[in-house]
């Protein structure tokens, strides 16, 4: 049995609580204006056919790309601009990663939730920062935590009186350049009684695995959210691009934009099979 939890209200979108799993989504990086409008067009297009509540994701800023000579984004100012279009736009809530506690306060003039990456998970100055904002917080576990870890990650965030709380689970690193999927993971997070997200592309992702870049194996991209949904998460979470083979940053561990659709229509198969169970 799936046991439920609470429910954090992002915008206009509801997590957790036994409802439809939500979409988090969108390209790993900023790279233009243009691209981000085209790709945000795209899915809010999608996920409006198949009825699937949406989150638009995209960072303004990679901090801990590979190599130095990676490609990171536009920065705080000029990509905050852009996501704050992508809100006003398209009328759907905006998410990216925040890495130090001097961003947060911008960061929480446009973004409806505040995601700390996995590097970060355990910075607690980041973590309060956050918190303090009265934003969702959505914390990716870090690969080298264990998911009970995540309860005292969790109370820094409580401590600030902040109860929007969401759990990611990304894989955890096993061996050099390669991470693996623990589905008793999201299960284990749910205890904290808050909503679990499962990240279906940076869990195929092989870190550091071309030298200079990461690479990733996209093609399991699929198999693994099916799993996640069918281990009764509350949100996906996937990195999307019309050509990954182009994209500036995670190309190999990123979903083609052209299988969305089908893909959302078997895990929302899925999903109603398992919320429907859990509710008897």
């Amino acid at each position: 049995m799936i046991k439920k939890n609470k429910t954090v209200r992002v915008g206009s979108v509801a997590i957790g609580g036994g409802r439809p799993f939500v979409l988090i989504a969108g390209p790993c990086v900023i790279e233009s204006r243009k691209m981000t409008l085209r790709i945000a067009r795209a899915l809010k297009e999608i996920t409006a056919k198949v009825k699937a509540p949406l989150i638009f994701k995209a960072s303004y800023d990679k901090a801990n790309r590979t190599s130095v000579k990676s490609f990171r984004g536009p920065g705080w100012a000029e990509g905050l601009d852009i996501l704050a279009e992508v809100r006003r736009e398209f009328k759907i809530p905006v998410l990216s990663d925040v890495h130090n506690p001097q961003e947060i306060e911008q960061a929480a003039g446009v973004l409806d939730v505040l995601q700390i990456p996995a590097f970060l998970c355990r910075q607690t100055d980041l973590l309060l920062e956050a918190g303090k904002t009265g934003k969702p917080v959505n914390i990716k576990k870090g690969q080298f935590l264990a998911p009970w870890d995540m309860a005292q990650v969790v109370k820094k965030v409580e401590s600030t009186g902040n109860r929007d709380i969401l759990l990611t689970e990304r894989g955890t690193s096993f061996g050099y350049n390669t991470l693996v999927s623990d589905f008793r993971s999201l299960s284990i997070m749910r205890e904290t009684g808050y909503p679990v997200v499962f990240d279906a592309t940076h869990s195929v992702q092989q870190p550091g695995g071309l030298g200079t870049a990461s690479g990733g194996n996209s093609e399991y991209i699929p198999l693994l959210a099916r799993c996640a949904v069918a281990a009764g998460c509350d949100a996906v979470f996937m990195e999307i691009h019309p050509n990954p083979k182009k994209a500036l940053s995670d190309g190999p561990n990123m979903l083609p934009l052209s299988a969305l659709e089908k893909l959302l229509i078997d895990l929302q198969a899925i999903d109603k099979i398992i919320k429907r169970t859990a509710k008897g």
